[in-house]
């Protein structure tokens, strides 16, 4: 495949947002196909980054003008439209989570595994090229062997109310990038432990969904993963993991964009806050995951989450809802 590669976007939301402007950026790449039910939106999308418009999935995929797929649309679904484009001979790159519903994914698990269509799991974290180095340290060895991994992630603010219902609740939805994480560093988690709590927001109460919490995972060989979450932070976008072994510490702080800092009577080394938007935070790591998809397009070796790490995610992140739910420590197999 040697032309620009031709990508249909299913989703026109914040997210497929984010992907219509990563297209943007990569030569090898054009927008040929924008679906959504919204109509309008898709429309908008396509005046400002190209291709056709349509509300019909299946539209896209009858038309033979595209090369691959995004699926950036509602969750609810992610895994029908993964089933489509592996029926269609499409690779696709789909938006976290897979599903809400652990028995469609495994009842889907076999297909895909048999399929030679690429399927990526939009876990963009992998790609941040601050936390690739980290990952890349520890696996030197150059704090020996892992022992802890700590891994916080704030959002500056809750998501607005209507999206908490199909949201599948802050494990499946956040926490579940962390978790991710958790893999990238440690594969195999055998035991996963999590608290939450309701501390600021009454709409995240209603919705019987929690607005912070603590899950800590068990690797099989006793190493010990705690992730923290919040659905708000005063000081911005908190970005931070730190990993610390039998012979030292590797840490990756949160990014600002100014790095003057100011000395005065009432505080010493002060800085201006973090960055405030996800898509500050992460917007290379959202335009290497594209690109890295695409090599797998191409028929390239691809570093790309796939789909049993889009399972094992969701697995977990049922399991730390469980135990926040009963109070109780849970076991996990991810084979």
């Amino acid at each position: 495949m040697t032309h620009q590669i031709r990508v249909g976007l299913f989703g026109t939301g914040r997210i497929g947002q984010v992907h219509a402007m990563s297209l943007a950026t990569l030569d090898e790449a054009t927008l040929s196909w924008v679906c959504d039910p919204f109509i309008e939106g898709a429309k908008q999308t396509a005046a400002e980054f190209g291709g056709r418009v349509t509300d019909d999935p299946d539209e896209v995929f009858a038309s033979g003008e595209i090369d691959a797929v995004i699926v950036a649309s509602p969750t609810a679904t992610h895994l029908d439209l993964v089933a489509k484009a592996i029926e269609a001979d499409v690779p696709v790159l789909c938006e976290k989570p897979i599903d809400l519903e652990i028995s469609r994914v495994n009842a889907f698990r076999e297909i895909a595994a048999l399929s030679d269509v690429p399927v990526a799991l939009g876990f963009n974290k992998r790609f941040d090229r601050h936390f690739v180095e980290l990952k890349r340290r520890v696996a030197a060895e150059e704090i020996g062997v892992l022992e802890q991994l700590l891994i916080t992630s704030r959002d500056p603010g809750e998501p607005p109310a209507a999206y908490l219902p199909q949201s599948g609740g802050i494990f499946r939805d956040m926490t579940i990038h962390d978790l991710d994480m958790a893999r990238y560093f440690i594969p195999n988690i055998v035991e996963v432990s999590a608290q939450g709590a309701n501390v600021f927001s009454d709409a995240i109460r209603h919705a019987g969904d929690f607005d912070s919490t603590v899950v800590t995972l068990r690797g099989s060989n006793d190493e010990l993963v705690t992730i923290i979450n919040s659905r708000h932070s005063a000081y911005g976008y908190d970005q931070r993991i730190e990993a610390f072994g039998s012979k030292g510490l590797l840490q990756v702080g949160n990014k600002n964009d100014n790095l003057v800092r100011h000395w005065g009577p009432r505080s010493v080394e002060s800085i201006g806050p973090y960055q405030d938007f996800f898509l500050e935070r992460y917007a290379e790591a959202y335009r290497l995951e594209v690109a890295e998809f695409l090599r797998a397009v191409r028929g390239l070796p691809s570093r790309s989450p796939g789909f049993e790490d889009g399972r094992a995610a969701l697995i977990l992140a049922d399991a730390a809802e469980k135990s926040a739910r009963t109070g109780t420590a849970v076991e996990v197999d991810l084979s």
